[in-house]
């Protein structure tokens, strides 16, 4: 059964695992593309551009997050009682404060992102200031903290460059078996096999992103709720944000297994493909699990 350290490891080696995949796929592609074109300079592209984006993925991917988000990072003077609240949980979790941003949605929602403990970040939206008390703000810092020491949120952004690499290389897999058509006869295949590959990558993306974050909610609910001590706080939060009708604009696919909760609302929720690769367990579940701990 997994525990936090046995959790922690593992999102380790899931993330070197998953920017040896992203670096193997951009090469595989370019080599497939140097083939076909008999062009040595395709692969050799591939190749600096799998580096660099490996490069990205660790170093900015955070930064991209942040940016993509529009979050805002304040200091103790501009929200005391969030930050006397955050470097509470922090010490009682043994963790470096987290520097802390907010972005202005009014859909109450939180999440934590950055490449190690020392490099960590916490955003909330105003809505969660808004709407929360004391007790479910702290169940919510403390989830996101347990992101934190478990390692979860280093993969949660890789996993967004990730996504978008796989996007960009079906893409451009596509367009050039196209090109390929335009002068040879068998570029027929070539547009099926990129047609293929358009279709099935970003499918394959949203798997991983869905099997990396259902799991690792209930570990950070249960770690979550040890800091606290007050597992009801977590729980009493989670039912407010799932019942909160505002949308969130800045919300992806893309981005939304950061969150604490799903941030689509509404019909959104109701899409099929959205429905297929949720990234969250079910809200009723997660506070099942949360009050059975009493």
């Amino acid at each position: 059964m997994a525990n936090l350290y046995s959790q922690a490891d593992s999102n380790v080696r899931r993330t070197w695992v998953l920017m040896i995949l992203l670096m193997a796929l951009i090469i595989a592609v370019g080599w497939f593309l140097s083939y076909w074109f008999d062009t040595w300079i395709i692969l050799l592209i591939a190749i600096v551009w799998s580096l660099l984006m490996n490069f990205f993925a660790y170093w900015y991917s955070d930064k991209l997050v942040l940016k993509t988000m529009r979050a805002k990072q304040v200091a103790q003077e501009d929200e005391p009682e969030l930050y006397r609240l955050t470097e509470n949980l922090a010490i009682a979790a043994g963790l470096p404060m987290p520097r802390l941003y907010i972005m202005e949605e009014k859909q109450p929602n939180a999440f934590a992102t950055g490449r190690n403990e020392k490099h960590a970040s916490v955003i909330v939206t105003r809505g969660l200031i808004e709407r929360l008390d004391r007790s479910e703000l702290e169940g919510v810092i403390a989830h996101e903290l347990s992101h934190v020491r478990n390692k979860d949120i280093l993969i949660g952004t890789v996993v967004i460059v990730m996504v978008g690499a796989i996007a960009m290389v079906s893409n451009v897999s596509f367009r050039m078996s196209l090109l390929r058509g335009n002068d040879q006869r068998d570029g027929g295949l070539m547009a099926i096999i990129g047609l293929i590959g358009l279709i099935l990558a970003p499918l394959a993306a949203a798997i991983i992103k869905a099997s990396i974050s259902r799991r690792r909610e209930f570990l950070a609910d249960a770690s979550g709720a040890l800091i606290t001590r007050y597992p009801e706080g977590l729980a009493s939060a989670l039912a407010k944000i799932s019942g909160d009708p505002n949308q969130l604009s800045r919300a992806t696919t893309s981005n939304a297994h950061l969150f604490v909760v799903s941030p689509f609302r509404g019909q959104q929720s109701k899409e099929w493909l959205v429905g297929l690769f949720a990234t969250h367990p079910p809200v009723e579940e997660r506070i099942k699990r949360l009050i059975e701990k009493k």
